[in-house]
């Protein structure tokens, strides 16, 4: 509830520390907000106030407001006095970073041995690429493409390097895109990545403490990477029912750690298991994340592939700033595009901006150029349409290749849009072997334990690489591989 009345500090700054007096002051009011002491709308008293109660200069107090507001934790306003306006991402701000070195050091993990395999196995011709996360190259729509580039070349005059944020005129178009998934942002909020991993590692290196814990869904695309634990980070797995994440069981996993946390979620489509989040769990998760103030990534990386209604997005049910949405033309348009875009408050889109800069000056001009002509011409829309025509077929006909050859075999979740089937098999088999003696057979499987955080016995199929008649025989392989294992 908003306080009416300004909060009472009994708390004075230490002369005698290292610390600046205004640095003790805005670590003070941090602590405050993340504690849950002063909460969303909590009025802090007037800057002569505070400059009488903790015996400080006037300059000191104004230095720790405006370093506050441009983090976006407080504002004020005529009438109302400085108030608390956020108490999730901006409060990230504030704290020590260590992200020079990544421009300069190889810090990065390597990933394990099947991931090594698949990146590898995925560039020989011969493989039927079972699981892959790919749109099939036939699918690239080489008519819209031809008229694309050929306005660019009537238009382009040169290709420079674009501002911090990314080029102004696709941020714009990007929101009118989300205000097509029903999120009202701005260019000022937004931020074009290089695809929507690189997104992560921004967050990864810039907003997280080392220590802190990344919650996510249980299993998830980001276990098969290394971008959070190369930067310290601990991931904590959180099952999931038909309805999406098990929100109520993160509650546990918020006790045990005193470090930062936050949640990453692929709510639509979710790679790999291909389940879609319900309304109600959407609405149920994002209170419990108020209440906790537990900040949200939502990866809507496939969000624009469902091939009948669409759901609501996090962010568009995010009015106290929780949410950062990343979306990626990479599984809709072109993996090789590389263009991705971030919605955040403005201070986040600001201090990760600054770090994109220092990584590599910014995302491919042209590939701004393109992927913003395709959003205002209408091409993009229609080529949805499309493609999501395209996927549902192929996904029926993968659902039926199952009922026939794998009843016996395995359990599977029906997916309502995306790639991904995920297949869980009956018998216990040791999945190395098993992805060996499918690679053997010119088949390339995506394991399910790179996703998870235990050993299973599933895998992630993806019917998006393959037609229907690839699909088909290739699954029929597998299934006679199955059974020889067994």
């Amino acid at each position: 509830m908003t306080n009416i009345e300004p909060v009472q500090i009994d708390w004075k700054p230490d002369k005698q520390s290292q610390v600046p007096i205004y640095r003790q002051i805005v670590q003070l009011i941090c602590a405050k907000i993340a504690s849950g002491e002063w909460a969303v709308g909590t009025r802090l008293p007037s800057q002569r106030s505070l400059s009488q109660s903790l015996g400080v200069n006037r300059s000191t107090i104004t230095t720790a407001i405006d370093e506050l507001t441009s983090y976006g934790i407080i504002a004020g306003s005529r009438g109302a006095g400085t108030r608390v306006i956020s108490n999730t991402w901006s409060l990230m701000l504030p704290t020590d970073t260590s992200w020079n070195h990544l421009v300069s050091s190889g810090f990065f993990k390597q990933n394990n041995q099947i991931i090594q395999s698949i990146n590898r196995l995925e560039f020989d011709p011969s493989m039927v690429r079972l699981g892959t996360g790919e749109l099939d190259p036939r699918l690239f729509p080489t008519k819209m493409w031809k008229t694309i580039l050929q306005r660019l070349g009537n238009n382009i005059s040169q290709l420079g390097y674009l501002e911090p944020l990314g080029l102004l005129e696709l941020r714009q178009a990007i929101v009118a895109h989300m205000a097509t998934l029903g999120v009202k942002t701005t260019p000022a909020n937004i931020l074009i990545t290089s695809g929507a991993l690189q997104a992560l590692q921004l967050i990864s290196v810039s907003l997280l403490q080392r220590g802190s814990t990344v919650i996510t869904e249980q299993p998830t695309y980001i276990k098969s990477l290394q971008v959070f634990q190369s930067e310290g980070m601990e991931l904590a797995g959180v099952p999931m029912d038909n309805d999406g994440l098990k929100y109520w069981q993160m509650q546990e996993l918020m006790k045990k750690s005193n470090h930062k946390q936050i949640l990453y979620t692929i709510p639509t489509n979710q790679n790999p298991s291909g389940i879609t989040m319900s309304s109600q769990r959407r609405s149920e998760l994002l209170k419990f994340c108020v209440d906790h103030q537990l900040p949200i990534i939502e990866d809507g990386a496939y969000h624009e592939l469902c091939y009948n209604q669409q759901p609501a997005t996090l962010k568009s049910m995010d009015d106290r700033g929780m949410v950062i949405y990343l979306g990626s033309a990479s599984k809709t348009l072109a993996p090789g595009l590389r263009i991705g875009w971030m919605v955040a408050p403005e201070p986040i889109v600001q201090r990760l901006g600054d770090v994109k800069m220092q990584m590599d000056y910014g995302a491919s001009s042209v590939s701004q150029w393109i992927f913003r002509e395709f959003l205002t011409s209408g091409l993009y829309e229609q080529h949805l349409d499309e493609l999501k025509t395209t996927l549902k077929n192929r996904r029926d006909n993968a659902l039926q290749t199952l009922d026939r050859y794998f009843t016996d075999l395995a359990t599977w979740h029906r997916p309502a849009g995306g790639f991904y089937i995920w297949l869980t098999l009956k018998k216990h088999l040791h999945m190395d072997q098993l992805f060996k003696q499918a690679t053997e057979n010119n088949i390339l499987l995506n394991p399910g334990d790179v996703y998870d955080y235990h050993y299973n016995h599933s895998l992630r199929l993806s019917f998006a690489y393959t037609d229907e008649s690839e699909f088909t025989t290739a699954a029929i392989k597998l299934a006679k591989i199955i059974k020889k294992l067994s």
